[in-house]
């Protein structure tokens, strides 16, 4: 199962970098037939999820306790994986509120449901759980780590699935991460229900307004209701392009350390904050 998730964990990541490049070269046909197959192995991966969540049972009493534990507006689905949905979406760390944002945007379910506070008792209850029985889940819920020092960056909270690259923060990764979220936001936001439109508009638009060239330019027009996601995706992916290797590299290089510096919990939660030996390697 484990090896099975990890080759769709690829491919899905494949799939969305050609997805953004046959955007960006005006492909349509191909975009749609991309994000029908993103569409598929997303579904796939959930699925294994839920495969190897029953069978892992309750594998520790803290797991048991954080699993049980449910949000407010009526949501039957644990905070967790409330989380765990959202920030899959987004595929970058997010901060609390926008993790609740695109959660009921896209997900169903109240703003309010994941208060930063729960999310910061949840992110020391899967320290613990790590800590006790490593591994155990099939995923966690940690932190982004500084690249500088390779301490949790504040209120950012990251997968521990991702790649330690991806959860690595450096100066120019707040931007790239925005960008990303807005092209993985813009990208969705076709396939959500009727319902759920309006919000998701208003969400892209609050992105669309802080990427030259991803709004309206025609007279008169303003609103979230003029953002056409094509144009954002175009947009934020020919920003994110003049920024990506430099920050990529920045990337490389702390997580090149962490790893050789770091135990296991650290890399995932971050390691006291400190001058770390090397750290301009």
């Amino acid at each position: 199962m484990a090896e099975s998730m990890e080759v769709l964990e690829r491919r899905i990541d494949a799939l969305r970098a050609e997805v953004r490049r046959s955007v960006v070269a005006r492909d349509g046909a191909r975009t749609r037939a991309l994000r029908a197959e993103l569409r598929t192995a997303e579904r796939a991966w959930e699925q294994a999820i839920a495969d190897l969540a029953d069978e892992s049972g309750s594998a520790t009493a803290d797991e048991s306790d954080s699993e049980s534990e449910r949000a407010g507006g009526g949501s039957l689905v644990p905070v967790r994986e409330q989380v765990h949905h959202a920030l899959t979406l987004l595929s970058v760390p997010a901060a609390p509120r926008l993790v609740a944002e695109v959660h009921a945007a896209f997900f169903g379910g109240a703003v309010t449901s994941l208060a930063a506070n729960k999310l910061t008792h949840l992110r020391r209850d899967e320290k613990r759980s790590f800590s006790t029985a490593p591994y155990a889940r099939p995923y966690y819920l940690c932190s982004a780590l500084t690249a500088e020092h390779l301490a949790p960056a504040r209120g950012l909270v990251a997968v521990s699935t991702w790649p330690l690259e991806r959860r690595i923060v450096g100066p120019l990764s707040p931007r790239v991460d925005f960008l990303t979220a807005a092209a993985r936001l813009a990208e969705r936001a076709g396939s959500v229900p009727d319902g759920s439109a309006g919000t998701v508009s208003r969400l892209l638009w609050r992105f669309a307004t802080n990427i030259p060239g991803a709004t309206s330019t025609r007279p008169g027009v303003a609103g979230h209701d003029t953002v056409d996601p094509q144009v954002m995706i175009r947009a934020a992916e020919a920003e994110r392009e003049v920024h990506a290797d430099a920050d990529q590299a920045q990337r490389a290089s702390a997580a090149d350390r962490a790893r050789r510096q770091l135990d296991n919990v650290q890399q995932l939660f971050g390691s006291p904050l400190r001058t770390l030996e090397g750290k301009t390697a």
